[in-house]
């Protein structure tokens, strides 16, 4: 992926100069920004065509507006759309149409996608996102400092993705020296293998202590159920990135809502649990 990701931005290098991509990240019109419930949970729902773990997604999405427009209605906090065109049947098309649709909405979207140059962070921005993903398995820290300087330059959110605890470590150590920058950070844990592709969700519990403090902590890939919103809002995730269950549903709208009531519910409860064990309240008293 990091591979075709360098070629696809050669390509578009050749197409298009840095320059000539800059005056048009500069009429771009300005995205929406994130907005986290205060309730303690949220969902970033994802438009992806295809995936290596799940295969064609396309099914039951003829037509992508009105699917990311059930999406927003059903209460999401931003639309993710993969680009990645030849394993995730992706396309910046699909984004920038994503994001016209959007904007009406008050919701913005994020590029997701193997982003290894500042280049493709001003694409997206140009395209109409309002946030990108940077995973930081791929890069290297001065390479991570780049991608996330041109998001804070251009007022976009960043999902910083990490597998393990060593991504996590330098996510950490990146963050803490960019404490003076005016940005809206979110960290991730995606709970895939690499090797295999199959999730296990118990990592995010291994991990959840390991997550920065003092920034939005994102569930992502296998939350499909509401038994899998209890387990991540549980063991402390904020937000959850929910992408082939949607995908696969006929009414994602109801789904998401569904989704989210119940995470803000639980969340709610794992608040009040906490409250009570601070104040010394005994369980009776529930």
């Amino acid at each position: 992926m990091a591979q075709s990701s360098l070629a696809r931005l050669e390509q578009a290098r050749a197409r298009e100069s840095e320059q000539e991509l800059w005056t048009r990240v500069c009429a771009a019109p300005t995205a929406p920004r994130l907005k986290l419930s205060p309730e303690g949970f949220d969902i970033i729902a994802e438009c992806k065509l295809a995936s290596p773990s799940a295969g064609d997604l396309s099914q039951h999405t003829t037509d992508i507006d009105r699917r990311v427009q059930a999406y927003a209605h059903g209460g999401a906090c931003a639309v993710s759309v993969l680009t990645e065109p030849t394993r995730f049947g992706g396309s910046l098309e699909h984004l920038e149409q994503t994001a016209r649709t959007l904007v009406p909405l008050g919701v913005p979207v994020m590029r997701k996608d193997f982003l290894v140059d500042p280049y493709q962070v001003m694409e997206a921005r140009a395209a109409g996102a309002g946030g990108v993903l940077v995973i930081v398995r791929m890069l290297d820290r001065s390479r991570i400092r780049a991608l996330l300087d041109v998001a804070a330059m251009l007022k976009m959110f960043v999902l910083i993705e990490a597998f393990d605890a060593t991504d996590l470590q330098v996510a950490q150590e990146v963050l803490r020296e960019r404490k003076a920058h005016d940005e809206q950070m979110l960290v991730g844990v995606n709970c895939r293998d690499l090797d295999t592709l199959s999730v296990d969700l118990s990592r995010l519990g291994e991990l959840a202590s390991q997550l920065p403090p003092d920034f939005a902590s994102v569930a992502e890939s296998g939350v499909g159920s509401l038994e899998d919103v209890k387990t991540v809002v549980d063991v402390g995730y904020e937000l959850a990135l929910v992408g082939t269950t949607l995908m696969n549903s006929d009414d994602p709208g109801k789904l998401l809502g569904e989704m989210l009531a119940y995470g803000r519910e639980r969340a709610m409860a794992v608040r009040t649990r906490k409250m009570r064990i601070a104040t010394g309240a005994s369980m009776d008293d529930e």
